[in-house]
């Protein structure tokens, strides 16, 4: 089980979040970084690229990869001002939910940020599969950052 540490100014000193290139993710990034500790911390940015059954898990996707690496680009120009660890990585998986939590357990981290665009299926709010797989099977501490309603 991963355990929750604090450092001593009560900050984190270890987070991982999860982009995938929606608006909520600069927001995401920027609140993992404010709850580190800025000496001490690691940020860990994950991109996950979802692979159909169809195709080997390692299959070269053009497209998601170029995709992933402009989403991992913006979130460490983001994530400038912070001088503790920053790693940012893509991953490749069938699922991104169980990508994300076995991440997690490798690096040990302290909290996970999952950005959740506001979205309806079938008339009422849906937080998606990833994030709900993350806030089931996570053994650590999960933020989920939603953005605002859209008033379109």
């Amino acid at each position: 089980m991963v355990s929750f540490r604090k450092s001593k100014n009560n900050q984190l000193n270890s987070v991982l979040v999860s982009v995938t290139g929606e608006s909520c993710d600069d927001e995401a990034v920027q609140l993992a970084y404010k709850l580190l500790d800025h000496q001490n911390g690691q940020l860990y940015i994950v991109y996950v690229i979802e692979v159909e059954r169809s195709l080997p898990v390692d299959a070269e996707i053009s497209a998601a990869t170029a995709k992933a690496e402009q989403v991992l680009k913006r979130s460490e120009e983001i994530s400038k001002s912070f001088h503790g660890k920053i790693h940012a990585e893509m991953l490749q998986s069938r699922k991104a939910g169980p990508a994300l939590v076995h991440e997690a357990v490798d690096r040990m981290v302290d909290a996970m940020i999952i950005s959740v665009p506001y979205s309806e299926q079938y008339g009422s709010f849906s937080m998606g599969e990833t994030a709900s797989y993350v806030l089931e099977h996570s053994p650590c501490k999960v933020i989920l950052w939603r953005e605002p309603i859209s008033t379109k």
